[in-house]
């Protein structure tokens, strides 16, 4: 199995020790079988708003990922997929921007390049829940999806 840890679960490190316990405790059983969206990638560089956070930002989370050449970003069909379910969402719910729920495009897009890649997102976000009937074949996971052992 791989997996990918969405934005939140690396926001939620930088703010409590013990979340980030955590992360090195599943990236210690995990690492080899994990992987970086670039979609994340991008959320966390833009909220790094100092010289020095950018800095921490790209040498300890993104250039471990990149050195080990674990960094995926989404298709052309991603982004046609992605859209196809936001507007399937849109519809469903009634809304007439996406500005309404911005943070849904790049879940989408996320959501889609991780079916492309046969990667289980690890996240606390519930807007994987709305996106996962349009997204067959994708699968995401509370954190911390193996305890113990080989990831499954």
């Amino acid at each position: 199995m791989k997996y990918a840890l969405d934005t939140n679960i690396f926001i939620d490190g930088f703010r409590s020790e013990d979340a980030q316990a955590e992360i090195f405790a599943f990236l210690n059983r995990a690492l080899p079988f994990t992987y970086l969206s670039a979609v994340v990638m991008q959320e966390l560089a833009a909220g790094a708003r100092t010289t020095e956070a950018a800095r921490d930002l790209q040498r300890g989370v993104f250039d471990p990922f990149e050195r080990r050449r674990r960094v995926f970003a989404p298709s052309p069909t991603a982004f046609v997929e992605s859209g196809r379910a936001l507007a399937a969402i849109a519809a469903g719910e009634g809304w007439q921007t996406f500005d309404e729920n911005p943070s849904l495009l790049n879940d989408a897009l996320i959501a889609a390049s991780c079916r492309e890649q046969g990667i289980t997102l690890i996240t606390k976000d519930g807007d994987f829940k709305r996106l996962s009937p349009f997204a067959k074949g994708f699968h995401y996971a509370a954190p911390w999806p193996m305890a113990t052992g080989a990831p499954r």
